[in-house]
C-alpha cells in the first residue's frame, strides 16, 4: 500500500450538525388534526383532514388542509393513505425579552444566560402585542418555534414571575 492510499484511509470527516433530520416520514393515514406535516417544502399544522374511498381498484385518499406555522399561509394536499409524507421536527422554546432594537430585531435571554439576537420582530398582531407589552415596561416571555432550519416568534405573554 502506498503512502497516499494509507493517508486516505486515515482521513477523518468532521460534521458540524447533530445528525438529526429536519423531518421524518409518516404514513399519510396516521396523520392527525393539529399535528404537523410538510407540504410543498413548508412546515405546516394540519387544520382539517378527511379520508375518501375511491373506486373498485383505487386507494383511499387523504385530503389535508394545513397552515404554514411561520407565515399562516394555507396549503392543501391530496395523497393516497398508504403513501408516506414528511413530518417536520418542531421544537418550541420560551425566552425572556430583553430589548427590541430600532432595526426590528429582538434581544432574547436563553435559559443558559446567553443572549439570542437573530430573530426579527414578527409582523401583524403578535409583533404589535410584543411591542406594546415591552413599551409598557412589562416582563415579556416570547415563544419561538423552530422547524426545517427556520425559526420564528409565534406568541408572547406577560411573565408572571420575577425577571
Amino acid at each position: 500500500m502506498s503512502d497516499d492510499e494509507h493517508e486516505e484511509q486515515n482521513t477523518q470527516y468532521e460534521s458540524a450538525s447533530s445528525g438529526a433530520s429536519l423531518s421524518y416520514p409518516v404514513q399519510c393515514s396516521s396523520l392527525r388534526k393539529n399535528g404537523f406535516v410538510v407540504i410543498k417544502g413548508f412546515p405546516c399544522k394540519v387544520v382539517d383532514m378527511s379520508t375518501s374511498k375511491t373506486g373498485k381498484h383505487g386507494h383511499a385518499k387523504v385530503h389535508l388542509v394545513a397552515i404554514d406555522i411561520f407565515t399562516g399561509r394555507k396549503y392543501e394536499e391530496l395523497c393516497p393513505s398508504t403513501h408516506n409524507m414528511d413530518v417536520p421536527n418542531v421544537k418550541r422554546s420560551d425566552y425572556s425579552l430583553l430589548d427590541v432594537t430600532e432595526d426590528g430585531f429582538l434581544s432574547l435571554l436563553t435559559s443558559d444566560g446567553t443572549t439570542k439576537d437573530d430573530l426579527r420582530l414578527p409582523e401583524g398582531e403578535v409583533g404589535d402585542s410584543i411591542k406594546a407589552m415591552f413599551d409598557d415596561g412589562k416582563d415579556v416571555v416570547v415563544s419561538v418555534v423552530s422547524a426545517m432550519g427556520t425559526e420564528g416568534v409565534v406568541s408572547a405573554k406577560e411573565s408572571s414571575g420575577p425577571k
